[in-house]
């Protein structure tokens, strides 16, 4: 089987009707879950595929050594994170704690509010109410109920506290470890028919590859990333209402979810082009960017389901790829046990209607076309004689029935007057079907030299040839009676 079914008893009639929704990464997630090393292993593997990552940003990737960020030994970036630390000694549940699943669903609110407002003009760049976003705060951090369709709150004190909300993460959201990964995927370009990097971007490479990078991400980061791309491109999708475009809420939103943490914008430099353009793309291409890549869910699948493991993409290329040379020798020991089977059993079948076909010609009473027909078997060099499988002794000489009873019964019932009526309308000559196959037999020779396709033809040939000859010695039976 091709995939697993998983069947509920559902006693409610009113979900019955419900459409049935099918997971296409359903075996991702299993693995991801289940053996989250293979996971990461199978992922990081197409990821250094696409990006070059050297071996210390690679450990960093891996989370094996700690990551080494601009400006993490400037005097600025000491007074930045103590300033920081002492904010977290205040924290609440859902402010600068540790992203959790609790404050993901605490913080959905305001995405939930915001989707329904996006057309207010300068949302997320004009600031809201200090004192209304305050109250905000104190409530999520409480954990209390809030009505943000009261009216109580504009819906740029809701977007000014998300974005404060995301600034008070004690990482970015895309983590400090994926850092150097996403200034290499802002690198890749397209090349010439020369080989030559060009200065045009590959978005396709692009795609892939944070494709595969959010697959590694830890689920809570990876549940709020996924939200807040999909506000933000239907944000920027209304541009013409509220102003703000996909680059415009990339300048916004990057230094909370992508610049590392106590870095200012001289500690970046020449990276805060890369890194503003690389929210950008993401909020551009955010709904095909959780979604796994084809062959990351067949290596899944292929992982619970097959028996062979991939480990990259390059492996079911290979294995799909029709003019691949390294496995030309193994399709071709393939093709021909599968050709040598199927010639076993073609010339199998063909062996066993021949001696059908013999044995009912040696048990058909004696006569003039009786020996005809064992002549014409004889002459054929592969033809079947009488061995040890078929009775050598004659068969007792039958004689035509005149009694009466018989009369009677061929009167009313006339079956075989029909039988020969028909077998006479359908049934060539008897000479010539006999000639013809036993010309194909001396024509194509053994089974065993042939080709498959010619096999195919042969058989059907043969088989139709005993077909008729069959059904022409049956009629003859039935007039001799």
């Amino acid at each position: 089987s091709d995939a697993i079914c998983n069947f509920v008893i559902c006693n409610d009639s009113s979900l019955r009707s419900q459409p049935i929704i099918f997971n296409p990464d359903f075996f991702v997630e299993k693995l991801r879950h289940e053996k989250p090393e293979v996971f990461t292993e199978l992922v990081v593997s197409n990821i250094t595929r696409l990006i070059d990552l050297p071996g210390a940003e690679l450990a960093q990737l891996m989370g094996e050594e700690d990551p080494k960020l601009p400006g993490a030994n400037s005097t600025a970036s000491g007074f930045f994170r103590s300033l920081m630390s002492l904010k977290r000694k205040d924290k609440g549940v859902v402010f600068g704690s540790p992203l959790t699943e609790e404050g993901i669903a605490q913080v959905s609110q305001l995405i939930e509010y915001l989707h329904k407002n996006l057309r207010a003009e300068g949302l997320f760049r004009v600031p809201g109410n200090s004192i209304r976003q305050q109250i905000l705060k104190d409530a999520l951090n409480s954990g209390t109920d809030i009505d943000l369709d009261s009216g109580e709150f504009h819906s740029n004190d809701v977007a000014t506290l998300l974005k404060m909300f995301l600034g008070e993460l004690p990482e970015p959201l895309l983590t400090h470890k994926h850092f150097h990964a996403h200034l290499k995927i802002a690198d890749l370009t397209l090349f010439d028919e020369k080989g030559n990097k060009t200065s045009t971007p590959d978005k396709e490479r692009q795609i892939e590859a944070l494709q595969l990078l959010f697959l590694i991400l830890p689920a809570p980061n990876r549940s709020l990333l996924k939200l807040l791309l999909d506000l933000l491109y239907q944000t920027a999708k209304k541009q013409d209402k509220n102003k703000m475009s996909a680059h415009n809420l990339a300048l916004m939103f990057a230094p909370h979810i992508l610049w590392p943490r106590n870095v200012t914008a001289n500690d970046l430099q020449e990276n805060i082009t890369k890194l503003n353009n690389g929210v950008t793309f993401m909020i551009k291409h955010s709904q095909k960017l959780f979604k796994a890549p084809a062959y990351i869910r067949e290596c899944a699948r292929l992982h619970y389901l097959g028996s062979r493991a991939h480990t990259s993409k390059d492996d079911l290329d290979l294995l799909t790829s029709p003019g691949s040379k390294e496995l030309q020798p193994l399709k071709s020991q393939k093709r021909s046990r599968l050709d040598t089977c199927h010639q076993e059993e073609t010339q199998q079948r063909t062996e066993e209607a021949l001696k059908e076909l013999f044995r009912h010609v040696h048990n058909m009473p004696d006569s003039a076309k009786k020996k005809k027909l064992i002549r014409q078997f004889n002459k054929h060099p592969t033809a079947l004689t009488p061995g040890s499988d078929v009775p050598t002794s004659p068969a007792p000489r039958r004689t035509r029935s005149r009694s009466f009873s018989g009369l009677i019964k061929r009167k009313v019932l006339g079956t075989p007057v029909i039988l020969e009526r028909r077998s006479r309308d359908a049934t060539p000559e008897p000479e010539r079907v006999s000639k013809e196959n036993i010309h194909l037999l001396q024509k194509c020779g053994s089974p065993a030299h042939m080709s498959q396709a010619k096999l195919k033809s042969l058989e059907g040939r043969k088989e139709e040839s005993c077909r008729r000859m069959r059904a022409h010695l049956l009629s003859k039976d039935s007039s001799s009676l």
